[in-house]
């Protein structure tokens, strides 16, 4: 594989030329969040290169996406926003962007460790993992539970069996993943090298157990699919016997996932010598760890393209395909696209009596 390495200092990055080739294949672009640096990364191709786009948020998590939205996960809040394509048109340089995402709801969850999430029929899902429990909003309540494991007694803030991963089947919630099968505050700890477990939450479950750390299920091509992110890998799951097939061991801490046709996108973090870390297989093992996203064709486990992190991002959380947005911008802050950037009724267009920059209707 050729590599190339695009000149930035503070954020040095390199990658496969077959990225942004393939980003370009599939016409779209790749979001990514770094928690650990407070960063989300877009990553776009510009003629042959890759841009990395990194915009400042609060320790950013989970990402969710569909046709026409983004939401972000961070410290605190939960951020929706809503593609505006006349935005786009507007943006320097001319001609550039084919998508502005711009915030439309900011939602204040309070500090409950928001991991994955997903849009789906019924609005958006989060794991609430401070809470170990499966939430939507609404507009009176700061989250509203809908569902926790039955071996989770209360709604605490306690973190108690660190629930973390969220798959969907045709648009609702159906697999989830946590690290223990505990009822006690940090319990699931005690035992994380491989007390994990992956469970069915429509019949309460548990599918399978001593997973080392599994994150992100996922179901594709009618196949079940989790990343064991102990052991660096990504494996298919036989829902019946909960048997665990690897397809690929990455260098890296597995974590982040999304799949394109034949391809799965997975998040890889270095991780540390640390209470969280410490103990798991892939920490104990004297190969490099890296941090980046890798393409890995799921018909063959060989990897195709990556994308690696050298300085300032070690850890990733989310990775999702942002498909039809080939050179998508995200709005994070008030600016002049922010504030003269207005979305209206089909049925108020026709009484708009100024000339505004962006009007675009539903």
């Amino acid at each position: 594989m050729n590599m190339t390495t695009p000149p930035t200092a503070a954020l040095r990055s390199v990658h496969t030329q077959t990225l942004p080739e393939l980003l370009t294949q599939i016409g779209g672009s790749l979001v990514v969040s770094t928690y650990q640096a407070g960063k989300l990364i877009v990553v776009r191709a510009d003629g042959e290169t890759l841009n990395t786009h990194f915009r400042i948020f609060s320790k950013p998590m989970g990402v969710a996406v569909d046709a026409t939205r983004l939401a972000i996960g961070t410290s605190s809040q939960i951020w929706i926003s809503y593609n505006v394509p006349a935005a786009a048109a507007k943006l320097e340089p001319a001609g550039k962007h084919d998508a502005c995402y711009i915030p439309r709801h900011i939602h204040t969850t309070g500090d409950i460790d928001i991991h994955e999430m997903a849009l789906g029929t019924d609005g958006l899902w989060f794991v609430n993992t401070r809470f170990s429990c499966l939430c939507t909003l609404d507009f009176d309540h700061s989250f509203v539970p809908r569902w926790r494991p039955p071996f989770v007694s209360a709604y605490a803030p306690e973190d108690r069996c660190h629930l973390n991963g969220l798959g969907m089947v045709e648009g609702t919630p159906r697999y989830v993943t946590a690290l223990g099968q505990t009822d006690t505050p940090g319990g699931w700890r005690q035992n994380k090298a491989n007390g994990g477990l992956l469970m069915d939450i429509t019949d309460n479950r548990i599918i399978a157990t001593g997973l080392s750390m599994p994150h992100s299920p996922r179901w594709h091509r009618q196949q079940l699919w989790v990343l064991e992110s102990g052991q660096g890998s990504l494996a298919k799951v036989d829902i019946n016997t909960g048997n665990l097939s690897t397809v690929a061991t990455l260098p890296g801490f597995t974590r982040g996932l999304t799949f394109y046709g034949p391809l799965a996108f997975i998040g890889l973090s270095q991780v540390r010598e640390t209470a969280t870390f410490g103990s798991v297989p892939i920490t104990e093992q004297p190969t490099e760890r890296i941090c980046g996203v890798w393409v890995v064709n799921i018909e063959t486990g060989q990897t195709i393209a990556f994308l690696k992190f050298e300085a300032a991002v070690q850890e990733i959380f989310a990775v999702e395909l942002l498909l039809g947005a080939k050179f998508p911008e995200v709005i994070n802050e008030e600016n002049e696209v922010f504030k003269t950037s207005y979305v209206i009724p089909d049925a108020a267009l026709a009484e708009v009596a100024f000339s505004a920059p962006t009007i675009d209707g539903h």
